[in-house]
C-alpha cells in the first residue's frame, strides 16, 4: 500500500467518525420520532522502520548498498447501542440500553467475592478442623 493511499484511508476514517456515526437515522413510529444512539470507537496503529543490512553494520567503513525498509499498520472499529432518543410533541426522553448479561455477570462476581471473604473470615475465627 502506498503512503498516499494510507493517508487517504486515515482521512476517510477521520471523516467517518462524526455525529452521523453516533446518531442513527430517525424513524417515525406511532407519532413519536425515534433516534438510535451508539458508541463508536475507531483505533489505528502505524509503524515504519529503516535499517542497515547486516553486512553493512558489521563493517562500518563500507557504504551500505541499500537500506532495509518496512512498515505496517492495522486498525479496527466497533459500535454498540447505548440509548434511544424518543421525541414526542410533549417531551423528549432518553432511554438507555442496558446490557443485562453484564449486569448478571457483575452480580455473580459480587456473590463469589462475598462468599470468598465470608469463608476466609469463618476459617480465621473458628480455625481449621479436621
Amino acid at each position: 500500500m502506498s503512503l498516499d493511499k494510507m493517508f487517504q484511508t486515515i482521512e476517510h476514517l477521520r471523516d467517518t467518525a462524526s455525529a452521523n456515526a453516533v446518531f442513527g437515522e430517525p424513524r417515525e413510529a406511532e407519532g413519536r420520532l425515534i433516534i438510535p444512539v451508539a458508541q463508536v470507537r475507531l483505533g489505528l496503529g502505524l509503524g515504519f522502520g529503516q535499517g542497515m543490512p547486516e553486512e553493512a553494520s558489521a563493517d562500518a567503513e563500507k557504504e551500505p548498498e541499500g537500506a532495509a525498509e518496512g512498515g505496517g499498520g492495522g486498525g479496527g472499529a466497533g459500535a454498540r447501542p447505548v440509548a434511544i432518543l424518543e421525541v414526542t410533541p410533549e417531551e423528549t426522553l432518553i432511554k438507555p440500553i442496558v446490557d443485562e448479561s453484564k449486569v448478571a455477570l457483575a452480580g455473580i462476581l459480587l456473590v463469589g467475592w462475598s462468599v470468598f471473604w465470608l469463608m476466609l473470615t469463618l476459617r480465621a475465627i473458628f480455625g481449621r478442623r479436621g
